[in-house]
């Protein structure tokens, strides 16, 4: 099943060009990409080893982009995701610093796989602070939102010290899948990364914290789970 999500959701990055708007493929604006900012090897406690990544691809132009988002943590000790995330949007900019988005997101977790609506804002904030706001509404018409904050820290031109946060929060329980309400998770994270080609690709090392939160973690804790930890990371970033 997992396998088959995953290929639908990379089918729709290559829909053909004929679908994009027809002054922009006149006029050969069509732009296309794809990134990983995150793809590492995390190591944790008690032989913890999980693989996680944070990409995504885009096609169209500069008035209006498909995006896939997705990300995961794949545990080697479970053999399997503890995290799958793939969102599918349309992206349209509304200012100089940010774009407008919709459209929707797929969770497979263990069990059922759980469908939202997604509406966002993505840009630059001031101080030049990545920004990501995100509000989800499941199948079930429970909200949820989360926030990814980002920041390039040049040390050299080539060295980069990148802090990170992400929080989620909820709006009503979701006891299905193990959600209070209230804030739910925080993950923070700290990488050094070196610059080898020109931003293409950048090894780094670092760390990153992962916790729940409220009621969540008060479920997770009833359920046996694991609530918070310290991960020591290895990875690259890699953009084409």
């Amino acid at each position: 099943m997992r396998k088959s999500v995953i290929a639908l959701m990379l089918s729709v990055l290559v829909l053909p060009a004929g679908l994009l708007p027809a002054e922009a493929q006149e006029k050969g604006l069509i732009f296309y990409g794809i990134q990983f900012e995150e793809m590492e090897y995390r190591f944790g406690d008690e032989n913890e080893r999980l693989f996680g990544f944070d990409g995504d691809a885009f096609i169209g132009t500069d008035e209006l982009k498909l995006r896939w988002l997705g990300k995961g943590e794949y545990s080697f000790r479970d053999n399997g995701f503890e995290k799958l995330e793939n969102r599918v949007v349309l992206q349209k900019p509304v200012s100089d610093f940010f774009d407008v988005k919709a459209g929707f997101r797929l969770d497979t977790p263990e069990g059922r796989d759980r469908w939202y609506g997604v509406l966002g804002l993505a840009g630059l904030a001031p101080q030049w602070f990545e920004t990501d706001l995100d509000l989800f509404v499941s199948e079930k018409g429970r909200l949820s939102t989360r926030l990814d904050l980002e920041y390039e820290l040049l040390l050299t031109n080539r060295l980069i010290l990148t802090p990170s946060i992400n929080i989620d929060a909820a709006f009503s329980d979701d006891r299905d899948i193990g959600i209070g309400k209230g804030v739910t998770a925080i993950e923070a994270g700290l990488r050094l990364g070196y610059d080898l080609v020109d931003r293409a690709i950048s090894p780094y090392v670092g760390v990153v914290y992962e916790g729940a939160a409220g009621k969540t973690a008060d479920l997770r804790r009833e359920a046996g789970s694991d609530v918070d930890g310290w991960r020591t990371v290895i990875g690259t970033r890699l953009m084409f």
